[in-house]
């Protein structure tokens, strides 16, 4: 902070000198102070040239004033001259020689004159080699003891004193010459460093007492690791009594040239000695008998003072007097169609794997993989399939199955994949309900109604008897979930029964389960579309199939057809709705038993006329919604409003109807499921489909606009879909639609007729 002298020291009257800088770090500038003083001083200024010192170690080659003058512990920051020097030392206990040569470099660091002197490392020297003088400032000796080594005083063939010890410089790098040669210094031509008796002898090869025999084999596992050629081949044993023709698979390994082979044994073939044919080893090319003890040692062991043990001792054999070498198998010799010795045994190479191929087509240029043919294996051992006994009645099929397979029987597994796909996510439970009534001769049984579901996750099937009050009989379940055997078949067999599958249930369908025969009445609006929306899998509901069964069947009567039901032949053709009442008549009269009423009950959900037929009208819900919420005294209306324009933050005064039916159930709004639905089903919507809670509000309002109550009904079963007569086909088709994807009409006409 900088402030004017004539300004008082209050706050506002000051002035920041650091507004607007982006840079904060703490400048780091040294120099000397002056002359023979060697220490540094923090400078302030960093911009300021001439606050430098002009007294530099060295010099430059540039004029001085023509470029900056930089400090040398900045501008020769990381550089140094390299030396390379001996020095004798003598040894006195060695009777081949009383001196020796030692080798070193010398350092010189140009930013602070300092010097280090190491000696490379030398194999089997017997010395600590390694840094000699540590990096440090060396005076000079006697009389000049005040001042320290510099750049003059290194150069080749001066000899410095390094604390006594005397240094010949016989060479330097070419940095270094370049170096000095540019300060001006010249430089003398490479000496050679004098021989020594010791260091001549040392170059002279000595075979080794204990050699290392040992291959080195690194480089070739590092780069074939993990790299297997795979054959196929087999050994014919059929010769020898009981033999056999084995099937063998060949692992040649790349690291290290060992081969194993596995032998592919077919199960219940009476031989259990285990897939190892030969454990991963080389195998000899010519193999006569076992190796003795030792063979295989990298060196000979020799006794060279004979039996007597107290002086006995033993040493390496050089020249492996009694080695012999042996050939082994490499990846040259194994080809399709070779013959190779495995100890005594002859295997033929009949086939390869892909990775095996591609190998021998870029190494060797092999192209041709022909796999040859296995002799006939017809003494080897064939698969039996074991035979089940027939089924006794006990239990399920797949229950009684498991007791065949083992003593301690196991739970059937399922089939968790179709598990997985049909179990219930959300609002899709992948479940199929219909209405069936039963067929029987007993008068009491025809008034009986029942509600079929089908569970797609295992095909299984339950059926629950809606049975009305004073029937005589009680809503309860009919027949647990289970699957379902088809009649007519005998079960007492060894071959697995055939069930009901979810394709056999359908509107109109006549079916025998459990000795019981239904007759399947309709169907809720998620089975009609689920069907519909699958129709590759339930063909009654594939309209494509059922239009070309109409025109089939309305092709020879068509123009009776027209006549007959055509809605009203006056008005515009565009706005013609025909009944499905009508509709359903007309595929009776013409086709007979050839369509079943699933097959018009798509028809007439896919030419829907989009006019939605309403079995309650919309004030008849209001007033059981309105009877409900007065009757459990529920007046919880502003949260209810409250809750819904929170959940609407663009204030558009629309909800989804998941959004909707979320914030109902949250309220606790004292309705049920069914109610609760045919109410959402009847409030006003947007283009997007979305519904207008006020219009909810204004519906669930008790206090404007009343409306007389009704009788309490059981909206449980009164509002269900079971309870409806009819299934939901909407109000009619479009006649006009239909009759363009019946497209008969241009074949039917005469050509003489057309203009």
């Amino acid at each position: 902070m900088q402030r004017a002298p004539s300004l008082p020291l209050l706050p506002g009257f000051n002035f920041d000198t650091k507004i607007g800088q982006t840079r904060f770090h703490r400048r780091q500038n040294f120099d000397k102070i002056h002359d023979g003083v060697y220490y540094l001083s923090e400078r302030t200024m960093f911009g300021n040239l001439e606050g430098f010192s002009k007294f530099d170690r060295y010099p430059s080659v540039y004029p001085r004033g023509e470029v900056r003058t930089v400090p040398p512990w900045l501008a020769f920051d990381g550089q140094r001259l390299m030396f390379k020097a001996y020095f004798q030392e003598t040894v006195q206990e060695r009777w081949s020689s009383n001196f020796q040569i030692r080798v070193v470099t010398i350092s010189f660091f140009l930013e602070d004159g300092t010097i280090k002197i190491s000696e490379p490392p030398v194999n089997n020297s017997g010395l600590e080699q390694g840094v000699l003088l540590r990096r440090q400032r060396i005076p000079m000796p006697e009389p000049a003891s005040y001042r320290f080594y510099d750049i003059l005083d290194l150069n080749i063939g001066k000899e410095p004193q390094f604390f006594g010890r005397v240094y010949k410089i016989v060479d330097c790098d070419e940095f270094t010459r370049r170096f000095l040669n540019r300060m001006g210094i010249p430089v003398p031509n490479s000496l050679e460093i004098p021989s020594d008796r010791y260091n001549e002898g040392r170059k002279v090869e000595f075979f080794p007492k204990k050699p290392n025999l040992k291959i080195d084999t690194l480089g070739q596992f590092l780069k074939n690791d993990r790299k297997v050629l795979r054959f196929y081949g087999y050994w014919d044993d059929s010769d020898s009594p009981f033999g056999v023709v084995h099937h063998l698979e060949i692992h040649y390994y790349l690291a290290d040239d060992t081969i194993e082979i596995k032998e592919n044994i077919p199960p219940n073939s009476g031989r259990d000695s285990g897939v190892t044919f030969v454990k991963r080893t080389k195998i000899p090319k010519f193999y006569s008998r076992l190796d003795p003890i030792g063979a295989q040692e990298p060196y000979t062991v020799l006794n060279v003072l004979g039996e007597n043990a107290a002086s006995t001792y033993y040493v390496v054999d050089p020249l492996d007097t009694g080695k012999f070498s042996k050939e082994y198998y490499k990846d040259n010799d194994l080809a399709i169609g070779a013959r190779i010795s495995v100890f005594g045994r002859e295997v033929v190479i009949v086939d390869l794997d892909p990775f095996t191929k591609e190998y021998y087509r870029k190494k060797y240029g092999i192209n041709d993989f022909t796999p040859l043919e296995i002799p006939n294996t017809e003494s080897s051992c064939k698969s039996v399939k074991p035979e089940i006994p027939p089924y006794n009645g006990f239990g399920s099929y797949d229950d009684s199955l498991g007791n065949c397979f083992s003593v301690i029987p196991k739970a059937p597994k399922m089939n968790f994949t179709k598990f997985y796909n049909y179990d219930k996510h959300g609002f899709d439970g992948h479940v199929l309900r219909y209405r069936a009534k039963m067929i029987s001769n007993i008068p009491e049984n025809v008034e009986r109604h029942f509600i079929i579901r089908i569970f797609l996750m295992d095909d299984t099937v339950s059926i629950f008897e809606l049975a009305p009050r004073n029937s005589g009989f009680v809503s309860s379940l009919f027949q647990k979930r289970m699957r379902v055997m088809l009649p007519g078949q005998n079960v007492f067999t060894n071959k697995p029964p055939k069930y009901y599958e979810p394709q056999d249930f359908y509107v109109g369908a006549r079916l025998n389960l459990c000795e019981f025969h239904f007759l399947l009445t309709s169907a809720d609006v998620y089975t009609l579309r689920y069907m519909e929306l699958h129709c590759d899998k339930f063909p009654k509901a594939n309209i494509k199939l059922i239009m070309e069964k109409l025109r089939e069947s309305l092709k020879p009567v068509y123009k009776e057809f027209l006549k007959e039901y055509c809605p009203c032949p006056k008005e515009d053709i565009q706005k013609h709705v025909l009944e499905y009442r009508r509709l359903k008549e007309a595929l009776c009269k013409y086709l007979g038993d050839k369509i079943t009423e699933h097959e018009m009950i798509t028809t007439a959900r896919h030419y829907s006329s989009h006019e939605k037929k309403e079995f309650y009208s919309r004030e008849y819900i209001r007033r059981l919604v309105h009877t409900e919420i007065t009757r459990l005294l529920w007046n919880d209306l502003d949260r209810l409003s409250e809750d819904l324009r929170y959940r609407d933050r663009m204030n558009t005064g629309y909800l989804s109807r998941h959004d909707i039916y979320t914030v109902l159930r949250g309220c606790r709004v004292p309705m049920d499921i069914e109610l609760l639905n045919s109410m959402l089903d009847h409030l006003k919507t947007n283009e997007e489909g979305k519904i207008d809670y006020h219009d909810l509000l204004e519906v669930m309002n008790v206090k404007i606009n009343p409306v007389t109550p009704v009788v309490p009904v059981n909206i449980k079963t009164a509002l269900w879909w079971a309870s409806e007569k009819e299934p939901d086909c909407g109000a009619g088709i479009d006649w006009c639609a239909f009759l363009k994807d019946l497209n008969i009409e241009d074949e039917s006409i005469p050509e003489t007729g057309k203009k």
